[in-house]
């Protein structure tokens, strides 16, 4: 129809002529309620907005000490389940304190014990890597 038939149209109907693609010819455009439009239109882009934000998996930090006893270990370990059935990353720092640094291969041992704890759905990203007092890895779910 014609510019001016789709403006009369609009006015009865007391909504907007919205121009849809300018590029087409003849230009497309609807008939709707302009403050509709963009209420919905800034809705979905909410929900699209909340959804990226849900996607994404978050680093959670989980500190052992060496000297840490089986049944707090069995707890921490549920816990870092938890957090990748959530899909989120778990970084695992074995934390030496004083005389302990003379004592890496615990550490390690520790380390392997709560990697085998966590399952066979749990897979190591990269190495362990020794920086400082901390002994880290991280893990996500396979």
């Amino acid at each position: 129809m014609s510019s001016r038939e789709a403006q009369l149209l609009a006015k009865e109907q007391g909504v907007d002529l919205v121009e849809i693609a300018a590029n087409a010819n003849p230009p497309v455009v609807k008939v709707i309620d302009w403050g509709k439009y963009q209420y919905q239109k800034m809705k979905e882009e909410a929900k699209n907005r909340k959804k990226a934000r849900e996607k994404q998996s978050e680093l959670k930090q989980m500190k052992i000490g060496l000297k840490i006893s089986e049944n707090d270990l069995n707890i921490k370990v549920r816990k870092m389940r938890g957090f990748l059935d959530d899909g989120d990353r778990v970084k695992i720092m074995i934390i030496f304190r004083g005389r302990e640094m003379a004592h890496k291969e615990i550490g390690n041992e520790l380390l392997n014990k709560v990697i085998s704890l966590l399952g066979e759905d749990a897979v190591m990203e990269g190495k362990p890597n020794m920086s400082g007092r901390n002994l880290s890895v991280q893990v996500r779910k396979k």
